[in-house]
């Protein structure tokens, strides 16, 4: 007897958790389980709803960002999504404009994304927008400045 009634205790216990959780106003248990199920479902949809977003963040986020130092330097920042051969092309690009880098760093988990540091021997116009074309060659499915 006292068993069934811990259990009877423990399953009260349990609805109520459940309840609170989901926010659910019934009393009846098929009920607070129903509206457990929705919630579930209606988080689950958020999830992919963000998760979706996300994706298209990355597919689509492309900027590219030239600023002088004052040292006299350029840093150049590249953020797109990740390519086969996006490193080695932004770098053709510098050797074919006869910029020299001076220093680099290069992230390709979500992204790719390069913060480099680079010699003032050419125009931050002109070093920004040949950056772009090679993202634009690499990845033509992109929207620009999203």
């Amino acid at each position: 007897m006292a068993a069934k009634m811990q259990r009877r205790m423990a399953l009260r216990r349990k609805l109520h958790i459940l309840r609170t959780l989901t926010k659910s106003k019934s009393v009846k248990r098929s009920s607070i389980i129903m509206d457990a199920f929705l919630y579930i479902y209606k988080l689950k949809l958020q999830v992919e709803a963000i998760k979706r977003e996300y994706q298209y963040l990355i597919n689509h986020i492309q900027k590219v960002k030239v600023e002088k130092l004052e040292t006299g330097n350029l840093v150049v920042m590249v953020t797109c999504k990740r390519g086969e051969e996006m490193l080695v092309s932004i770098l053709e690009e510098f050797e074919r404009l006869n910029v020299n880098v001076v220093q680099a760093r290069v992230s390709c988990k979500h992204f790719f994304g390069m913060e480099a540091i680079v010699e003032d021997t050419v125009d931050a116009a002109i070093l920004s927008d040949a950056i772009l074309k090679v993202i634009q060659n690499q990845t033509p499915k992109c929207v620009l400045n999203y």
